[in-house]
């Protein structure tokens, strides 16, 4: 890998910036904020990861950089126009999770728009930023079309601490990031009601259904979401205290406002605007989403969280 760009100075963007060059790569960290990018290249810290200093490998600029490989950890509202920006890559990874609320696109569909000539990837798993920047053990899965890149991919980023798997099933892992984010805040909303994990548990296993039906509709394997890409990053993403989309969810199970949640988070819980999206574009390949449709309505003040409990539980029996 000769020229290697994370684009987005947030955790998750530091976190593997952090890992190229553990790895053994040099790469250029672009951030948007010329301050943020001049405090970061000065202090050789972010003040998200606390703790954990930049490599010398990183260098951390707020000017797009010339690069052979891109990857893209913005959050998908910002995706589009920032892409636009990266004409000269010669392949991009998208490491962000989520749909655009206007039309749906997942990430990977993004940058097939844009650059429908370059090689795109797409990087996703179970992983904490604090935990990948800290060396600690974590897996994920490179799913790509294209294995010669898949493969270079995770030469850009595999150590022993960092385990990454292959997968050609891109529209799969991208879905499994998307949905995995409006089913944390479900059951977020299940913990801070006080329902008791039996209820979190049974949450994660038809929220994995609604899941991998979703997948298999828009032409993906169901298979993927029994992975990395689905179970591991849903477990984690609904059980970790670290997730944003889980504790926005625990606000508002505890009656907490909407507004008065988000505020509580240091970053972007993607479920919250990704909810909407996702159940109309299953609703355009005829699936049903009821955790995810209920989740819209609460988070779009149509439904209470108790009103949203009680629908979901009183729900006609059905075969599992």
């Amino acid at each position: 890998m000769n020229r290697l760009a994370v684009i987005g100075a947030g955790a998750w963007g530091t976190a593997l910036a952090i890992q190229a060059a553990r790895a053994g790569h040099d790469v250029v960290l672009w951030a948007r904020d010329p301050e943020v990018a001049a405090a970061m290249e000065a202090t050789r810290h972010n003040f998200r990861l606390p703790g954990i200093a930049l490599p010398d490998r990183v260098q951390v600029t707020s000017l797009i950089p010339a690069a052979d490989l891109a990857v893209l950890t913005v959050p998908v509202p910002y995706l589009r126009g920032i892409a636009r920006l990266i004409p000269h890559a010669a392949a991009f990874v998208v490491c962000s999770k989520g749909m655009e609320a206007a039309g749906g696109a997942l990430p990977i569909e993004i940058l097939a728009d844009l650059w429908p000539e370059r090689p795109a990837l797409v990087l996703t798993g179970p992983n904490f930023a604090h935990e990948v920047a800290a060396g600690l053990p974590s897996a994920s899965v490179v799913a790509g079309s294209d294995p010669d890149w898949r493969s270079q991919v995770i030469a850009a980023f595999a150590t022993p601490s960092f385990r990454l798997y292959e997968n050609d099933d891109t529209l799969g892992a991208s879905i499994g990031g998307a949905a995995k984010n409006v089913i944390a805040i479900a059951a977020g909303c299940v913990i801070g009601a006080g329902l008791g994990e039996n209820a979190r548990a049974a949450l994660l296993t038809r929220g994995l259904a609604e899941i991998a039906r979703l997948v298999e509709a828009l032409g993906g394997r169901a298979a993927t979401v029994f992975g990395l890409s689905g179970l591991g990053d849903l477990m984690l993403t609904c059980t970790g205290t670290a997730s944003r989309n889980m504790s926005v969810g625990l606000l508002l199970g505890r009656g907490e406002g909407l507004a008065v949640a988000l505020a509580s988070q240091r970053g972007v819980a993607e479920g919250v605007a990704t909810a909407r999206a996702l159940v109309t574009r299953a609703s355009g390949a005829g699936v049903e989403m009821p955790i995810c449709a209920t989740v819209t309505d609460v988070v779009e003040g149509r439904i209470g969280v108790v009103d949203a409990i009680e629908g979901i539980l009183t729900r006609p029996n059905r075969r599992e």
